[in-house]
């Protein structure tokens, strides 16, 4: 039998659920890097984010998140007519570092 690779991904994953186009849960996985700029604000300014009141961010998953990609994020839940109330979830130290430095701590609720 094969071993099984248990390490993640360094693959950015980025998934996007709402249960009832109020509140949408985004989910990061892996190395949130300048690859994975683009991909991400095509998903923060689709539907369903554009008409949820409230995002969930998990970042758990997150191994590296570099500050465009932290600034995206800020972008996209503050630009809008109402800006959302955002609650970001699991980050690891070095996230949230980066999540400080582009103000998220300032608009969002992190939680460990």
């Amino acid at each position: 039998m094969a071993a099984e690779d248990t390490t993640p991904s360094a693959r950015p994953i980025i998934t996007v659920s709402t249960a009832d186009g109020l509140r949408a849960e985004v989910v990061l996985t892996g190395d949130i890097g300048a690859a994975a700029l683009r991909e991400l604000e095509e998903r923060l300014d689709a539907s369903p984010l554009a008409e949820a009141a409230e995002w969930v961010v998990d970042m758990s998953g997150v191994t590296h998140l570099e500050l465009a990609c932290a600034y995206a994020l800020l972008r996209a839940a503050g630009l809008r007519a109402k800006p959302a109330e955002l609650t970001i979830r699991g980050a690891r130290r070095t996230v949230r570092r980066t999540l400080r430095h582009a103000g998220l701590d300032a608009v969002a609720t992190i939680v460990e």
